[in-house]
Formats: C-alpha cells, sequence, structure tokens
C-alpha cells in the first residue's frame, strides 16, 4: 500500500515564553492507504494535536507533513480547507451538527457547497449512506430529536458524502453507551475493510482493538507501536486483552 500520510519530525508547541509548551515532540509517523491506525495515550500526551497536525487543521511549528503527495505546510488556508473537504472526512465525539438544519441536510452539506447542480444524486447518497448506517427514515429529524448514536451515524454519514481518502476520528465513541459504540466501530470497520483509511484517536482498549495497528503516545512522543492482524470479525476479547495488556507495560 502506497503511503496516503506522512507525517515527518512535526514539532507542535502552544504559548509562548515561559508558557511555552511542546506538544509534539519531532513525531514521526505514515498512515497507508487503506490502513486503520488508533492512537492512544493519556490525557496531554499530543494524540488529537497529532490527528489536527496530520489533516492540517493545526498549522506545525517545524517539520513536514505531506496528505497524498501534498506538503500541506505550503498550501493556503484555503486549499487545506478544499483538502480536508474533499479528501478526508471527520468525526468527532461531539458531532458538531447545526441546529437549523435536519439530519439529511447536515449530511449532504459538505457535499452541496460547490455541487448545487448535481442535488439529486448528492441526496440520493445521503440516503444510501443513512440506510447503510441504519438510520433511514430519520431524514427529516432535528438533530435533538434523535439519540447521540443516531446523530454520531449521521455524523459519518456526513464524513463520508464526499468518497475521503481517509476518515479521521478523535474519541468518535467516547459519550456513546456500549451499543451505540460497537455499532459505529462495525461501521468503521466497514468503511475500512472498503478501502478507506481510518484513524482514531482513543483511550479505550475496545476501540483501539478494530485498528491493524496502534501508536502509543507519552509526552508528545510515539513510544510504541504494536501491530495486530486485519480484524476478521473473530477473536475480539483477546485483541482487547492485548490492547490493554500493552498499555499496562508501557504505562499509557
Amino acid at each position: 500500500m502506497n503511503k496516503l500520510v506522512i507525517g515527518d519530525r512535526i514539532v507542535k508547541s502552544f504559548g509562548e515564553g515561559e508558557e511555552r509548551r511542546v506538544v509534539l515532540d519531532g513525531v514521526s509517523v505514515d498512515i497507508r492507504e487503506g490502513e486503520f491506525v488508533a492512537v492512544m495515550g493519556p490525557s496531554g500526551s499530543g494524540k488529537s494535536t497529532l490527528l489536527h497536525a496530520l489533516s492540517g487543521m493545526d498549522r506545525i511549528d517545524g517539520g513536514r507533513v505531506i496528505f497524498g503527495g501534498r506538503e500541506l505546510s505550503s498550501a493556503s488556508e484555503k486549499e487545506l480547507a478544499e483538502i480536508r473537504r474533499a479528501q478526508m472526512g471527520f468525526v468527532f465525539q461531539q458531532p458538531t451538527m447545526l441546529k437549523n438544519l435536519n439530519l439529511l441536510d447536515n449530511i449532504i452539506l459538505p457535499a452541496m457547497r460547490d455541487n448545487r447542480r448535481n442535488a439529486k444524486n448528492i441526496v440520493a447518497k445521503a440516503r444510501k449512506l443513512m440506510a447503510r448506517a441504519g438510520i433511514s427514515g430519520l431524514e427529516q429529524r432535528d438533530i435533538t430529536q434523535v439519540s447521540g448514536g443516531q446523530l454520531q451515524r449521521a455524523g459519518i454519514c456526513r464524513a463520508l458524502i464526499n468518497h475521503p481518502k481517509i476518515v479521521l476520528g478523535d474519541e468518535p465513541t467516547g459519550a456513546l453507551n456500549s451499543k451505540s459504540s460497537q455499532e459505529i466501530m462495525h461501521l468503521l470497520a466497514d468503511i475500512n475493510a472498503e478501502g478507506t483509511a481510518v484513524m482514531l484517536v482513543t483511550h479505550d482498549a475496545k476501540v483501539a482493538a478494530w485498528a491493524e495497528r496502534i501508536l502509543f503516545m507519552r509526552d508528545g512522543q510515539i513510544v510504541s507501536e504494536l501491530t495486530l492482524s486485519r480484524y476478521d470479525g473473530t477473536g475480539m476479547e483477546d485483541r482487547v486483552e492485548h490492547v490493554a495488556r500493552t498499555m499496562i507495560e508501557l504505562d499509557v
């Protein structure tokens, strides 16, 4: 598989002078096309900042980030926004939906911005994604009229509406109960199986165990890596135990 994302000695800090805090301290990482990667570590380890840096949401202080052969540090804010909109999908712990739009309109919004003439096809695709995610029939619901799990599924549909090369998630199951979490992870695993790369930031061994590669961070650096076989639907308990045991050994 070709490298989709390359992070080369990334440095990112916040604050100035005595208040300056280095959050990413020379981090190098690759994510390949179609790969499923999880990033784990304690609070403040830099895992969310790494996701933001690799996606171009945060400008870095040093090093390079290359996405699809394009160096993001040389891209303008407008170009970065277009790359994220067209080639990346994002799923966060709390989906950022517009309150004045129903579920369907929130899902199609990223695709409609520059492609209104193709509205009929976009709506049809959104309905197919919603059916796949198990939320058919909720198209006209306000975002306050659905459960947290249903809202997160809608967020995944929105992340997929533009055929992204990668879906990036920051604690995507953090606000969900165990049943909804499992449903979301099944959906993400299916998406990955079809060739879309997935990168998830999580503190939960049960979430990380779905990945084929897990990066462990501490104090702004990747301190270890765990490679698992691609999940085939069996042996999840053993995978979770393996991840949890590695976390204890690494103290992350």
